[in-house]
């Protein structure tokens, strides 16, 4: 089960090496002269792997990509990234659907790692992401309906440039959240952003 999860991830990663060598031939990395900083956010779309059903919510990220590294690490940055997954939260067990459940709520924020390579109208990337969870729920514990915990977060995507510095991005995340309820893996969102990036560094030519 877990295998089927990471799948998205793998064939992501999977996509992104085997297309750089075929874009490599076909269009130069773009150099920016601009600030090495791309802005952005839009909407989400998550299994919370809390009861059932996809629950829904938005993103930002901040991506800053620093000039003269060593060729052996060019193409590595820093995301800062923030998720808020509360809407459509699932129906309660035996009530009718979309009745929903009042506190379901997971939201991360953190940051981490990401590479990527950029080319004319084109930025594949991977990212590993580090983040703090806070989690709201259902619980027949008066006391105790909500959680934060450390959540490890792996993902990828495609930009793609639709006009001058703006380009649409499409991301998904793997997340495991660390510890909770006394289970090392007890819970595993995983899901998909897309959205508008800003990017202050690569404007057209």
């Amino acid at each position: 089960m877990r295998f089927k999860l990471f799948a998205p991830f793998f064939l992501t990663v999977s996509l992104f090496l085997a297309a750089l060598p075929a874009l490599s031939q076909t269009a130069a990395p773009y150099q920016g002269k601009g600030l090495p900083i791309v802005i952005g956010g839009g909407p989400a779309g998550y299994n919370p792997d809390w009861g059932h059903g996809a629950m829904y919510g938005g993103a930002m990220w901040i991506d800053w990509f620093p000039r003269n590294l060593p060729s052996a690490l060019r193409g590595f940055g820093l995301e800062a990234e923030a998720r808020d997954i509360s809407l459509d939260r699932h129906p309660e067990p035996n009530q009718p659907p979309r009745s929903g459940q009042a506190n379901t709520k997971e939201d991360t924020a953190g940051g981490g790692v990401i590479y990527g390579r950029y080319f004319q109208h084109f930025h594949p990337y991977v990212k590993g992401i580090a983040s703090q969870g806070s989690i709201d729920f259902i619980s027949p514990s008066p006391t105790y309906s909500h959680d934060t915990r450390l959540v490890m977060a792996v993902g990828g995507g495609l930009e793609y440039r639709i006009y001058r510095s703006l380009w649409a991005r499409g991301d998904y995340e793997y997340q495991d959240w660390q510890g909770l309820f006394g289970n090392p893996h007890a819970l595993t969102p995983h899901g998909f952003t897309v959205g508008i990036s800003y990017d202050l560094s690569h404007p057209l030519p």
